[in-house]
């Protein structure tokens, strides 16, 4: 499931609890993540998925649910 494989990658980038990650939650308002952890993110998922997401793309995206919705559509 996309989902899990995000949670995955957002807890080994972030270094939070995995029960902290919800589809809703904010990376930035509920994890603390700034600007270069989100980029790192993205990356990472980039990396997993063998796929670029623009840059305009990525700014958009503040929630886990967002994330996982901008893979399924493009996986």
């Amino acid at each position: 499931m996309v989902f899990d494989k995000i949670r995955e990658i957002i807890v080994e980038q972030l270094q939070v609890n995995e029960d902290e990650i919800t589809l809703e939650t904010n990376l930035m308002k509920d994890l603390s993540a700034d600007s270069l952890d989100a980029v790192e993110i993205i990356m990472a998922i980039e990396d997993e998925y063998g796929f670029e997401i623009p840059d305009e793309e990525a700014e958009k995206m503040q929630t886990v649910q967002d994330l996982v919705n901008f893979v399924e559509e493009n996986k």
